[in-house]
């Protein structure tokens, strides 16, 4: 006779699958240097990808690293603009001025990787 599944079960399976599920809340963290033209770029750029893919489920935090220089060495930033996906694991790190859609996307595991996309980070706290 088969056991009927239960439904915790079934979520913690679903969950564990690539890409965030559809309610994921996402926290982000992009650090720049200044107002340089591709610092302006990555912040209206990530600014729409988010808007576009997750509204009313991000925080996104710009940290300027020239006004607040202690925050960048926890992250061990030493490119700017670095985006920081801390929520939903695995944490992420992207760097330029993110104006390739589909590979933010696939960073922040919004959509599943179609193809080699080097990406920089792990689930191991980086």
């Amino acid at each position: 006779m088969k056991r009927p599944k239960s439904i915790g079960s079934i979520k913690a399976f679903e969950e564990s699958l690539p890409g965030a599920p559809p309610e994921a809340h996402y926290s982000l963290r992009l650090f720049i240097t200044g107002t340089t033209p591709r610092c302006v770029r990555a912040i209206k750029n990530i600014r729409a990808i988010c808007e576009d893919n997750l509204p009313g489920r991000y925080e996104l935090e710009v940290i300027d690293i020239y006004q607040h220089p202690e925050q960048a060495k926890p992250e061990q930033i030493v490119v700017t603009p670095t985006l920081v996906k801390k929520l939903p694991l695995p944490h992420r790190r992207m760097i330029g001025d993110l104006s390739d859609n589909e590979r933010v996307l696939a960073g922040l595991d919004i959509i599943p990787v179609s193809g080699p996309v080097k990406l920089t980070g792990s689930g191991h706290g980086s």
